[in-house]
């Protein structure tokens, strides 16, 4: 038996988007706001918070809620679960997008920002989206987009494996719930102008000019990809060749340019 074609969540439904107020994840909540979705936005900076918030408000006319937490904590982590669990106040659609990156090999970091980028990445992200997963299942009705990214495919350190971890996830999770109208996607962008590569402090010219995305096309493809069912999204062609090509080239020619601070 097959699974029904995903039915797009009506305007009106309730999103959750996490590491929202910046780059792709603030570009989810201005896509998602157009389509006229009310907005539960998750980031730490309270006071940004606030100001994408009200931002979106006035432009859209959509109805936002905060969450100031800090997703490497439980206490944050548990924030959200409540949300995400009341029965009074369902969420539609899931974007678990908060995420970080280590500018250093893994060998020159201390174990204790390993452990705290690997939570992030997967363990937060696997707990909002069992808790998301309750309400949605018994509503017959839900999506849930996990920001992984291309590195899922290469060898590039612990991200690459902590990303590869929630592409596998997301696949099995879509075979196991699409057919109970529970969507899962993992959008895997490249190279991507915000914030992330900024905050590593990372030298961004070391990739070349061909390899930069713009947010607005990863959110539109990714939000595309979601809604037709996909377990998986990759967008645009470029990186769609380029991930193709990473399963049966060696290891040592699909490996990336190298990381290297400003």
């Amino acid at each position: 038996m097959t699974a029904p074609a995903p039915v797009p969540a009506p305007a009106g439904t309730t999103a959750l988007i996490t590491g929202a107020t910046a780059g792709i994840g603030a570009e989810f909540a201005r896509q998602l706001a157009d389509h006229g979705h009310n907005l539960v936005l998750v980031a730490r900076d309270a006071a940004r918070l606030q100001t994408k918030a009200e931002e979106l408000e006035k432009r859209y006319g959509i109805s936002t809620e905060v969450i100031s937490a800090d997703l490497t904590d439980d206490a944050g982590v548990a924030a959200v679960v409540a949300r995400l669990t009341d029965p009074a106040r369902p969420v539609e659609i899931l974007v678990n997008n908060a995420g970080t990156g280590l500018l250093r090999s893994f060998e020159e970091n201390d174990i204790a920002e390993e452990t705290r980028h690997l939570k992030l990445h997967v363990e937060t992200a696997m707990q909002l989206t069992h808790a998301a997963l309750q309400g949605m299942l018994s509503r017959h009705s839900g999506r849930i987009i996990n920001v992984a990214s291309v590195a899922a495919f290469l060898p590039r350190g612990s991200y690459s494996a902590a990303k590869a971890w929630l592409v596998s996830f997301s696949r099995w999770a879509n075979l196991a719930y699409a057919k109970r109208g529970v969507t899962v996607t993992a959008v895997c962008p490249g190279f991507t102008h915000t914030e992330f590569h900024d905050r590593m402090g990372m030298d961004k010219t070391v990739t070349p000019r061909w390899m930069w995305l713009q947010a607005e096309q990863v959110v539109r493809e990714g939000l595309a990809d979601n809604e037709r069912g996909k377990a998986v999204s990759v967008p645009t062609r470029r990186y769609k060749v380029l991930t193709a090509a990473a399963r049966i080239l060696p290891d040592r020619l699909v490996a990336g340019p190298p990381r290297r601070p400003k």
